[in-house]
């Protein structure tokens, strides 16, 4: 089938929206296919209103290339759904339907994936956000968890189809409280957009920050200097350290090991006081900002977090082995939850559970940006796919990201780091940003308008590819595994729903 050429475009390279290339939709859909049939990745699919249709964007990655392409496809009604041959797709062709009422003729599950309007009104959705998946038959029964969960959590429901004790489906449904951000930064950049950036996904701030700075860095030409780009990158590690240390811990509580968890409660608290150091604030909010970041580190900062570093992995030393060295543990880990890498790459799983089954895609190593341009990072993958694997992918990843900070705290000057003021964006522009959060990959496209405001703005958070990842992890599994498996996978539910 042939097609328009397709630019290939480095990770945050601006392209003018006239140049990317407008195809039938049957030929964006076979061009997707094959793409992620090679060992490509769909990081968004979406569509958004242009003239009195919609056009509907793909944006595909090749880490073996590292190169992007973006296409695009106007459509007015109804087009073949993508998610039967391509299932990357299925979660991106329920959220068009949900948005736009698009209708991807063939899809098996039609289901809007939050509570929502759509841009048309009322969808003409055959199946009800509240219709869920069943099974019938002699002691098969469902068990229904949430949305309202104990403890401080965001509302998600689970829905468990079960014979005896054995998940065969486990149904997720999400969108209970969804914000509507995307919609809000379209007319940006203003006041609230890096506050948006920054709490789009709490444990995420860094991450999806770098994300947007970077993108806006590029529509304006603007480069920052290597010391923000070190601080940037540091921050972010640190970011990386807190959650894979808590979810070890999390991991180790719910098999009851509790020295682990008590261990690496207090450890995660420390690393986040480490990131606190840098900017004054724990989660890293207003550190990171268009033009560079707001502090340095001084001689002194530096040796406090040297020092601290230090003590973290001391500490580490103690906490983690304990928990692989007991055999209690490895009984309930090993085994359980598994993922094929042929599976995990056909549903498009990224970040530590897409490595966890043998997947060796790494933003920081395949598109690398910021001080990742001058320092690799080693891939860290494990093939066995269960929850296992997915603990002890982290520990490997926290091994690698303190070494990777101890040689950037030690490699420049740091301290004289004043943001650069940016000029204007350039106007009808597209870019993409892909940056390694500690989930897995960020996607963040941005595109300008006339007046070089954002005429739209569209944020992939890695748990948008994850979360049936954790459904299919389910199936076969005792339903007493179901919070060891959530528990292993870690997904932000704010993050989902944008």
């Amino acid at each position: 089938m042939t097609h328009p050429p397709v630019p290939e475009l480095f990770n945050g390279e601006v392209i003018a929206r006239a140049d990317i290339p407008v195809m039938a939709i049957a030929t964006l859909r076979q061009v997707t296919i094959e793409h992620a049939g090679t060992g490509g990745y769909l990081s968004a699919l979406f569509a958004v209103p242009q003239g009195d249709c919609f056009r509907i964007y793909a944006v595909l990655s090749d880490p073996d290339r590292e190169q992007i392409k973006v296409l695009a496809a106007d459509v007015a009604e109804a087009y073949p759904a993508l998610t039967p041959d391509c299932w990357a797709a299925n979660w991106f062709e329920r959220e068009i339907f949900e948005q736009t009422g698009l209708c991807p003729q063939g899809h098996s599950w039609l289901k809007p994936l939050r509570f929502q309007p759509s841009i048309r009104g009322a969808t003409a959705a055959t199946i009800g956000v509240t219709d869920f998946f069943s099974m019938s038959g002699e002691e098969v029964h469902e068990v229904a968890v949430g949305p309202v969960h104990a403890g401080v959590i965001e509302p998600g429901h689970f829905r468990f189809q079960c014979y005896g004790e054995t998940v065969h489906h486990l149904e997720i449904s999400l969108g209970y409280q969804h914000r509507g951000v995307e919609r809000a930064l379209i007319g940006g950049p203003n006041l609230r957009t890096l506050h948006y950036m920054q709490t789009l996904a709490g444990d995420s701030t860094v991450g999806h920050a770098s994300a947007y700075c970077l993108a806006a860095e590029a529509l304006c030409d603007s480069q920052i200097s290597h010391a923000a780009e070190t601080i940037r990158t540091v921050a972010g590690e640190l970011e990386r350290l807190a959650n894979h240390i808590g979810d070890l811990g999390a991991m180790a509580g719910d098999v009851g090991f509790l020295p682990t968890l008590n261990y690496c409660g207090r450890i995660r608290g420390d690393v986040l006081n480490l990131t606190a150091l840098l900017c004054g604030n724990r989660f890293g909010r207003g550190l990171v900002t268009p033009g560079g970041v707001r502090y340095g580190i001084d001689d002194a900062r530096r040796e406090r977090l040297m020092q601290g570093l230090e003590a973290v992995e001391k500490d580490l030393q103690s906490a983690v082995p304990l928990m692989f060295d007991a055999p209690s543990v490895m009984a309930r880990f090993e085994g359980t939850g598994i993922l094929t890498a042929d599976l995990a790459h056909r549903i498009g799983l990224i970040g530590p559970a897409g490595r966890s089954c043998g997947l060796s895609y790494d933003v920081r190593n395949r598109f690398p940006y910021s001080a990742y341009r001058f320092d690799t990072v080693p891939v860290v993958t494990y093939p066995s796919g269960d929850c296992f694997a997915r603990a002890y992918v982290r520990w490997l990843e926290i091994e690698q990201s303190i070494s990777f900070i101890r040689r950037q705290l030690s490699a420049t000057d740091l301290e004289d780091v004043k943001p650069k003021p940016l000029s204007a964006f350039r106007p009808d522009s597209l870019v993409v940003t892909l940056v390694e959060g500690w989930r897995g990959e960020i996607c963040h496209v941005a595109a300008t308008d006339s007046r070089s405001r954002f005429a739209f703005y569209k944020v992939v958070d890695p748990s948008f590819h994850n979360w049936f990842g954790l459904a299919l992890a389910l199936r076969g599994q005792q339903i007493s595994d179901f919070p060891l498996c959530n528990k292993s996978f870690n997904l932000s539910y704010c993050g989902h729903d944008l």
